[in-house]
């Protein structure tokens, strides 16, 4: 599997995990704020401090993101590029959202396809507070209760990223949510495996997933050469296969640092995260045994 080096001391604990209770809601995002403000809003009505979603359709004007790109400098393994700002309306495909906090301030790392006035279809890491919505956008939420995404340095990657951490705020509900980051070099897929199989979740749903991988291997033998990507996960499930034993199957959309699209099927074990990945993971059925710690 492949393997990228950061420049700090390596961490010894590689998931970070928290349970949490999980709210649901549909939302509409209106236009004339920007994304940030928008996503605050919600967390404000639902009386939350995190929350995942997965954003579809409406648009942007004016729109700023980045693109994963090459490190510069040795300060970094890989980095990202300078801004991009398309004119005119930037029409929304899909997107996937982790909204934590950030000094105490609502702050979320966004990832998504989407086409420019042109039509020409891109993707890409958006600039929270320069996305100002044009045109309404479907947001569907988990809100978490009990446990946020914090903004947090790291010394492995000389980046700051979220971390989830208990709040003691708001009750968890016992049915075995958790909230997770997964950090650089783990497969993605075995990774959520092994965290479900050690609470005795036999099936889950992925809820959010927004990070990246060190290039991609789709199920189907298509690979992603181009290492440095930005990764949103389209639809994730965890359950039982064929014989028996617990299977992610991920299905994600990326961009790498040479402009290329990808979609597909992550190929379970050759799937190592690039920087981090965070994501909540709700599960449906446990053993008979199995319990939500």
């Amino acid at each position: 599997m492949r393997r990228i080096e950061h420049p700090g001391p390596v961490d010894a604990q590689r998931r970070l995990t928290v349970e949490c209770g999980l709210e649901y809601a549909r939302v509409a995002l209106e236009p004339d704020a920007s994304l940030i403000d928008a996503l605050a809003g919600m967390l404000e009505r639902y009386g939350a401090s995190s929350a995942v979603a997965t954003l579809h359709g409406g648009g942007f004007d004016p729109f700023v993101y980045y693109m994963p790109a090459l490190s510069p400098t040795p300060a970094h393994a890989v980095y990202f590029s300078g801004r991009h700002e398309p004119e005119g309306l930037v029409r929304l495909e899909a997107a996937g959202v982790t909204i934590g906090q950030r000094d105490n301030e609502p702050w979320l790392h966004c990832h998504g396809i989407w086409r420019d006035a042109a039509g020409n279809r891109l993707g890409g890491h958006v600039v929270p507070n320069e996305a100002v919505i044009a045109e309404p956008i479907e947001a569907s939420m988990w809100f978490l209760k009990g446990a946020a995404f914090e903004v947090t340095p790291n010394p492995e990657t000389s980046f700051s990223l979220f971390e989830p951490k208990a709040t003691g705020e708001g009750a968890v509900d016992g049915k075995g949510a958790f909230a997770l980051a997964v950090r650089a070099n783990e497969d993605l897929c075995t990774a959520l495996e092994e965290e479900c199989r050690a609470r005795g979740v036999t099936s889950a749903h992925v809820r959010g997933g927004v990070g990246s991988l060190v290039g991609t291997r789709f199920e189907d033998g298509r690979v992603v050469e181009p290492f440095v990507t930005e990764v949103f996960i389209r639809e994730g499930k965890i359950s039982a296969n064929a014989a028996n034993e617990l299977e992610a199957r991920i299905d994600v959309a990326l961009v790498d640092h040479l402009g290329g699209l990808s979609e597909g099927r992550l190929q379970r074990g050759d799937n190592p995260v690039l920087v981090t990945f965070e994501l909540v993971i709700e599960p449906t059925s446990f053993t008979p045994t199995g319990n939500a710690r």
